[in-house]
């Protein structure tokens, strides 16, 4: 009884975190903007990510490619390594098991549709396809097709505030014999320019499971990001959550880096 508890408990902090994350997220937040890469331009984001819970220690390496097709729209595709570690009682003793392998693949493009006007802030949608390639038996991932409809907004207050909205709905993949429920979720973010090189982020990201009558999930997050070359910011921030099933402690560290020949030409 024990091994499904934390068995459930594993898979549901990997859901809750990993479609944000999937997402062309701004680093280090789950919470998206809607500015989209460039055209010709291509992105790369790598990061290492820790999440504990009682009985679990979830770790992942997250690798996303992505590229702007044509001005206001782009593409990317993430895959990337996880590791955990859970602690289970056998006949009233307590041992750890270990288990790695890949994650799931994610496709997820994104349209940027409106820009800022006066009374309206800029407005984006992103779809992402979550194909199952992490291994359902190691309890690394569901083993089903999942999908996620989200709307952003963006306003920028001035040259140094701006604020973040995410507003999605995520269709779950539900194995026979698990109970799985589609997800809602919704973030509010802040990013404050406080050097030329430093950026200040925090965000509030919810979500809530809308078939199992479950608390809102509720994860808090903070952190900065630094402009350490002009196509290269390295971020890391640390959190945690409240209420439901969310994790004790989250942690992420990783780099944004762009290169093609806009890129080029500007330095």
């Amino acid at each position: 009884m024990m091994r499904e508890k934390v068995f459930g408990l594993a898979a549901m902090v990997v859901v809750v975190i990993s479609f944000a994350n999937m997402a062309l997220a701004g680093r280090p937040l789950n919470t998206n903007d809607t500015e989209p890469v460039e055209t010709g331009v291509w992105q790369v984001e790598a990061s290492a990510a820790y999440q504990h819970d009682s009985g679990c220690d979830h770790f992942d390496f997250p690798f996303t490619l992505a590229t702007g097709i044509f001005s206001g729209f782009d593409i990317g595709v993430g895959l990337g390594g996880r590791f955990e570690e859970r602690t289970e009682v056998v006949d009233g003793t307590e041992c750890r098991e270990s288990e790695s392998g890949l994650g799931d693949l994610a496709v997820s493009p994104r349209w940027k549709y409106f820009d800022q006007a006066r009374f309206l802030p800029s407005q984006a949608v992103s779809f992402t396809v979550k194909f199952p390639t992490a291994d359902r038996e190691k309890g690394l991932g569901s083993g089903e097709t999942d999908y996620d409809l989200t709307w952003i907004a963006t306003e920028r207050i001035n040259e140094k505030v701006q604020v973040d909205a995410n507003l999605g709905f995520s269709w779950i993949g539900k194995p026979e014999d698990e109970n799985a429920s589609d997800l809602f979720h919704h973030g509010l973010a802040l990013e404050v320019q406080l050097l030329e090189s430093v950026q200040w982020v925090g965000e509030v990201f919810g979500e809530k499971e809308l078939t199992s009558g479950g608390e809102t999930v509720w994860l808090y997050s903070s952190g900065f990001r630094w402009a350490a070359l002009p196509n290269l910011t390295l971020d890391a921030a640390a959190g945690s959550g409240s209420s439901g099933e969310a994790p004790d402690l989250m942690a992420t560290a990783g780099l944004t880096w762009t290169f093609g020949p806009e890129k080029d030409e500007s330095n």
